[in-house]
């Protein structure tokens, strides 16, 4: 598992944890994985395009917010390289306010 993020990455993502939802057990290898602003959860959903992350309890907890497709795309592959599944791979649908959705499958 890599532990130095790229050096684009984090330019243009911001982060929120849901009150209330328990962040799952890989939430730290986000942490360190990525680089992210810290955000209000209506900054985060005001961004162009939002990456939900699920915890054991498959309720999105975390919201990545990502001003250019390129860093989206950035924060995907980090949270594929992390081992985690997109649930919205396949789809072009945005659910529960998500572009991506990430989970332990």
């Amino acid at each position: 598992m890599r532990v130095h993020p790229r050096p684009n990455q984090g330019k243009h993502l911001k982060t929120t944890l849901i009150e209330g939802k328990k962040p799952a057990h890989f939430d730290k290898h986000i942490i360190g994985n990525l680089l992210l602003d810290v955000a209000t959860p209506d900054e985060v959903r005001k961004e162009k395009l939002i990456v939900g992350v699920r915890n054991e309890d498959g309720e999105i907890y975390r919201l990545i917010g990502a001003t250019k497709h390129n860093s989206f795309m950035n924060a995907v592959e980090e949270l594929f390289d992390l081992g985690l599944t997109d649930e919205l791979q396949d789809s072009d649908d945005i659910i529960e306010g998500c572009d991506a959705i990430f989970s332990e499958q």
